[in-house]
């Protein structure tokens, strides 16, 4: 599998790169770093970044002013950065702008000026910011809120706030990008952060030729080393290294439209170490909290269905299934809706003796007014049933079941009746602010079912 990674920020500009730039971004290719964004400071640096997009395929150009030459950011230096956004198609973002409140090479008042100076300007042209903050947080946040920020977005770069701020700036539509710092080994609040949110709403960058991770830190950092907070990331967050490399460059993808996306993978789709099956997007049930109403992505994956596969479609997109630790039936829809489809592709994998499982909403029985339960017998090692909540009224309140409130009692008599011919049953529960996961937990011990609370905000 080849790996695609993006380092989404860096300084390439400087002339710490001026000697051995082709070796550097040669070895960034080595690394499967295929796609760089440079980043502007200045006037100057933000013309020198415009001329490396232009000079290579891979870069990409950002312009803007920083908060340390925030007095720099005079009306016509403000009018050069329009002219700069022209000059080539490649130039995606505006920024670095921001405010930092450590060094104060800039007083407060002259960089919270030319903070909102770039932020009008980002959003008369509609290009995402990006945005320094350093010790500035409450400023940082008063201002984009104030400005209408969230209606263009962007990235917070080398986050250094907590994880209160890091939900505030994804809430105004803000990504948070991860630089090597979160491999220093005193760091552990900024881990904190990465694990606390979805990795939909992340990003990776070198800052080069600053902030190299831990095994290089002190000397230069350049973007092969991207892959190395990458790797970082895939630990914190259960994943593969491939996994954060596809996410983090669809994310890059919807941000800035630099990269490419992958929709090779509609039907069979991998994350960890499993094989997922999406074969429809049909669904029984229309849950508050499907990402599908908003996105059919799932872990970077592209699931939108042209057509729901047959057969042969199914099994010529799993290939070899024992390169995988289990093939999961879970898609962007119910997959026992296509129940017959379901038997067949499992009684394939079980000849190669592949571990199966399903996930569902456990209303197989009510689609196809019979018990199925016995069909799957032999056929499914595992099956995971969304139970949701602990009583018919708040099921079909977060359901929205097309069975209505007899949906909860099928749920649980299917729990109930899959114990009979299914290894390993769970029920599972998305927790959903103010739902009472407890409740739920005690209703799958009063089944006797395994039990397993999902965030809500993770899919995948």
């Amino acid at each position: 599998m080849s790996l695609s990674l993006i380092d989404s920020h860096a300084h390439l500009d400087g002339k710490r790169f001026a000697d051995d730039l082709n070796e550097i971004l040669q070895r960034a290719t080595e690394q499967g770093v295929d796609t760089i964004l440079t980043v502007g400071c200045d006037l100057e640096s933000s013309r020198r970044s415009i001329e490396l997009a232009r000079q290579y395929p891979q870069i990409y150009a950002s312009v803007g002013i920083h908060p340390h030459d925030a007095e720099t950011a005079s009306k016509e230096a403000l009018n050069e950065l329009r002219r700069l956004t022209t000059t080539s198609d490649k130039v995606v973002a505006i920024g670095e702008t921001g405010l930092d409140y450590y060094r104060n090479h800039s007083p407060h008042a002259s960089q919270k000026k030319a903070f909102i100076d770039q932020i009008r300007l980002a959003r008369e042209l509609q290009l995402p910011l990006i945005i320094h903050d350093r010790d500035a947080h409450d400023d940082v946040l008063q201002i984009l809120r104030e400005e209408k920020a969230s209606e263009i977005g962007g990235v917070l770069h080398c986050f250094s706030g907590d994880i209160n701020m890091a939900r505030q700036c994804v809430d105004l539509g803000f990504y948070i990008s991860f630089p090597g710092t979160i491999t220093y080994p005193a760091n552990e609040s900024l881990r904190d952060v990465a694990r606390a949110l979805p990795i939909d709403v992340m990003l990776v960058e070198t800052d080069a030729p600053y902030l190299a991770p831990q095994q290089w830190r002190g000397k230069r950092n350049e973007p092969a080393y991207v892959r190395a907070t990458a790797e970082y990331l895939a630990v914190l967050k259960g994943l593969t290294l491939e996994d954060v490399a596809r996410i983090t460059s669809l994310n890059c993808y919807r941000l800035f439209g630099i990269g490419t996306v992958d929709q090779s993978t509609r039907i069979a789709y991998t994350i960890r170490n499993s094989l997922y099956l999406n074969i429809t997007n049909r669904c029984t049930n229309a849950c508050t909290f499907c990402a599908k109403f908003n996105d059919f992505t799932v872990k970077g994956h592209q699931l939108c269905l042209q057509s729901e596969p047959d057969l042969n479609e199914v099994l010529t997109a799993i290939g070899d299934p024992s390169r995988f630790e289990e093939v999961v039936f879970c898609g962007y829809g119910e997959p026992l809706i296509r129940l017959d489809l379901v038997k067949a592709v499992a009684k394939k994998l079980k000849e190669q003796k592949v571990t199966v499982r399903i996930n569902t909403d456990g209303q197989a029985n009510l689609v196809h007014q019979r018990n199925i339960l016995p069909e799957l017998e032999g056929l499914v090692d595992s099956i995971s049933v969304s139970l949701n909540a602990a009583d018919a009224a708040t099921y079909q309140k977060i359901c929205r079941s097309e069975f209505g409130e007899k949906s909860y009692t099928a749920v649980k008599t299917f729990l109930t009746e899959a114990k009979k011919y299914i290894p390993t049953v769970t029920a599972s529960a998305v927790a959903l602010p103010g739902l009472d996961i407890d409740a739920c937990r005690q209703v799958a011990d009063e089944l006797g079912v395994a039990f397993r609370a999902r965030a809500y905000n993770e899919v995948g």
